[in-house]
C-alpha cells in the first residue's frame, strides 16, 4: 500500500505483463512489483477498497465483495468482519485475481451472523474501488 497508487505511467510490474509498461528501459534501480495468484495466469492487480456503510447502528457479519470477469471467472474477497457500524468507513488493499480491463460486475454482500435481529438491514453507502490509473464507483 505504500506505493498506491501507481505512477501516472503506470505500475512497473514484473512477470506475464512486464513488456506493457511503457518506462520499462528508461529507469535505473526501478522498483517492480509481483503480485501472484494461486491458480494460472498467476496474475493478480493490486486494487483499493473503500466502504462505507449504511443502515443499523451496529450489528456483526461480514461484507464482501465479488468480482466477474467476461469470461463466467468469479472471485469473492471479505473486506470487513466482526462488529460492523453504519458510519465506519473499511478500507482495504485487494490483490484481485480478475484483471480490472475484463470486470464485468463487482457484487456487494453482506451476511449478518445469526444472533443479528431478522429486520435488521445493513448496506454500502459508497464502494469505490480504485485500481492505478481508474476506479470503480
Amino acid at each position: 500500500g505504500n506505493c498506491f497508487p501507481c505512477p501516472e505511467e503506470g505500475c512497473p510490474m514484473m512477470g506475464h505483463y512486464a513488456d506493457q509498461f511503457p518506462a520499462k528501459l528508461e529507469r535505473v534501480n526501478q522498483k517492480y512489483f509481483l503480485n501472484t495468484a494461486a491458480d494460472p495466469p498467476f496474475a493478480t492487480w493490486r486494487q483499493k477498497v473503500f466502504i462505507k456503510l449504511t443502515g443499523a447502528t451496529k450489528m456483526r457479519g461480514d461484507v464482501n465483495l465479488v468480482f466477474y470477469d467476461t469470461e463466467g471467472n468469479t472471485k469473492k474477497y471479505e473486506i470487513a468482519s466482526g462488529a460492523l457500524s453504519q458510519d465506519q468507513v473499511y478500507t482495504k488493499y485487494l490483490d484481485v485475481e480478475i484483471n480490472p480491463k475484463n470486470t464485468k460486475k463487482i457484487e456487494f454482500l453482506w451476511n449478518k451472523t445469526v444472533f443479528t435481529l431478522l429486520w435488521a438491514r445493513l448496506g454500502a453507502e459508497t464502494v469505490n474501488i480504485t485500481h492505478g490509473e481508474y476506479g470503480l464507483t
